[in-house]
């Protein structure tokens, strides 16, 4: 692929998956002020986003097997922990903003968990198994992530076990 179509592209994959992500939040802010098919539409819109964006990872060849896939997560997960989030930590603290301070330190603890995940799954995935995995929840306060019957309250921020998500 030649370099500006490969720029637009990677360009546009990032715009359609900010899009999509922006317009989720919409669809939940929209539904706690009582309006459902607005949130309705966001969720729609927000798809279309998604099914954009895949499009372009797809062309842009970011979509591959899946230990490849969960090697890239690994890659991510692992730069965010050792150089992202505590650059942009120590950014947020230079600057007294305690809520980016919070918001980074809540990312920061779940990107830990997730690239433990990763890196267990990755080895099941390679030797051709499945991952064995029970249910999963996810705090929606801080998105801490565990697996099993979650703790009484989230260890990083404290929310109680029934707000968790289940997948």
């Amino acid at each position: 692929m030649r370099k500006m179509t490969e720029k637009a592209l990677e360009e546009a994959f990032a715009g359609e998956s900010m899009a999509h992500m922006k317009y989720l939040g919409f669809s939940e802010i929209a539904e706690k002020e009582g309006f459902s098919n607005m949130s309705r539409l966001f969720k729609a819109i927000a798809y279309a986003e998604q099914v954009h964006a895949t499009n372009h990872a797809r062309n842009l060849g970011v979509l591959k097997k899946t230990s490849d896939n969960i090697q890239t997560c690994i890659d991510g997960e692992t730069f965010e922990i050792d150089e992202m989030y505590p650059a942009y930590d120590a950014v947020a603290k230079l600057q007294a903003e305690k809520g980016a301070q919070t918001s980074i330190h809540f990312a920061l603890e779940a990107e830990k968990i997730h690239a433990d995940l990763y890196k267990r799954a990755k080895a099941q995935i390679d030797k051709g198994q499945d991952v064995e995995i029970e249910e999963v929840y996810i705090c929606p306060v801080c998105g801490y992530t565990h697996i099993g019957d979650p703790p009484e309250k989230c260890p990083v921020c404290g929310v109680s076990k029934d707000k968790f998500k289940k997948f």
